[in-house]
């Protein structure tokens, strides 16, 4: 399979064929198995927006830290925790005595809420495979003391953003096939014809992602503008309707920045007016003002996670990567999560060719 890549990336007659995957666990299936030693070196495969902590934007950061400090106790997921907001982290708030857990999944949150007499929160973060879950809660009467504050994101909108950015050199795209088991293949079909850029669905195993490159590069050498589902064993055209249904039922799509890329329209998802008793926004005043008297940490100036996480920039252009910028002491969001770029990077040696290590 290595062969035929390259054989294809060699027929396209010009370097470097450049193809983006949009979701943090190819990354770490990529820089795990050591599949670049296999990649031709005309090929360019880039990390896209796939990492969900890395892209929730800092005032959401921000609120849950608020919130924090107001005696509210909050759950999150552990990558949350280090997060740097605009000056502060949920760590940083935990260090200082704040109610602040780390949970597994929203149903170990409610579990904890209904033993609870504090007020609950839980901070949901992730794109629509993990709302589901979340919208599959509220449905399911959690107790009256506990809400949610959704930076919940949606993929689509994003790689809309993406393929229309001036400076992009993206020429397909290797959708994440467990974000498409829910939406199914189909939500592709509109972003292609608009763009004229193919997208193909893929798995996580090496196999399931070399087989997704070749078929998007022999696009790519085609000029063929379609979408292909190199994932059937999961994914469907229809996806799964009746998480469809909940996921839409308890949320809507509506416009909100991404840390470090741009405003997204319909990128954020937010609670419907219908489950306002629900939504941590709605229930409580933050009270963001608190935040004011600390000041932000100047490194994050020098901080280029929105340019790696848009395709633009590699973790290794950024001069704190490595240096400053490490696991212990993210200054990115990027670094804190293990579906971050800068963290995997750094976890398995960076962008290494580890064919000319042989």
């Amino acid at each position: 399979m290595a062969d035929a890549l390259a054989r294809a990336v060699g027929e396209i007659g010009r370097a470097p064929v450049s193809v983006m995957h949009v979701c943090g666990s190819h990354e770490q299936a990529i820089a795990k198995y050591g599949l670049r030693a296999v990649f031709p070196r005309g090929l360019n495969v880039i990390m896209g927006p796939g990492c969900p902590v890395c892209v929730t934007d800092l005032p959401e950061v921000d609120e849950a830290v608020a919130l924090a400090g107001q005696g509210v106790r909050i759950f999150t997921y552990g990558d949350m925790l280090r997060v740097p907001g605009t000056v502060r982290s949920l760590a940083d708030a935990q260090a200082e005595g704040a109610k602040i857990e780390v949970v597994y999944s929203i149903g170990q949150a409610v579990q904890l809420a209904r033993k609870s007499a504090d007020e609950c929160v839980f901070f949901a973060s992730g794109f629509e495979t993990t709302a589901v879950a979340t919208a599959a809660v509220l449905l399911a009467n959690p107790p009256a003391n506990f809400s949610v504050l959704s930076a919940h994101k949606y993929i689509p909108p994003v790689m809309e953003i993406v393929a229309e950015m001036p400076e992009t050199r993206v020429e397909g795209f290797l959708a994440a096939g467990h974000a498409a088991t829910i939406t199914g293949w189909g939500i592709f079909e509109r972003f292609v014809e608009r763009h004229r850029i193919p997208v193909v669905v893929a798995g996580f195993e090496p196999l399931d992602i070399m087989a997704g490159l070749l078929t998007l590069v022999e696009l790519v050498r085609d000029r063929r503008a379609e979408v292909v589902n190199a994932y059937p064993r999961c994914v469907t055209r229809e996806g799964n309707r009746r998480a469809q249904e909940v996921l839409w039922k308890v949320f809507r799509p509506t416009g909100g920045r991404w840390r470090g890329i741009a405003h997204v329209p319909n990128g954020n998802l937010r609670l419907r007016d219908e489950f306002a008793a629900f939504d941590a926004r709605r229930r409580f005043t933050i009270q963001l003002a608190r935040l004011w008297d600390y000041a932000p940490p100047s490194l994050a100036q020098s901080c280029v996670c929105g340019d790696i996480m848009a395709g633009i920039a590699s973790p290794t252009d950024c001069p704190l990567f490595g240096r400053e910028c490490v696991p212990d002491n993210p200054v990115g969001a990027c670094m804190v999560s293990t579906e971050g770029t800068c963290r995997i990077w750094h976890q398995y040696g960076g962008h290494l060719n580890l064919g000319e290590e042989r």
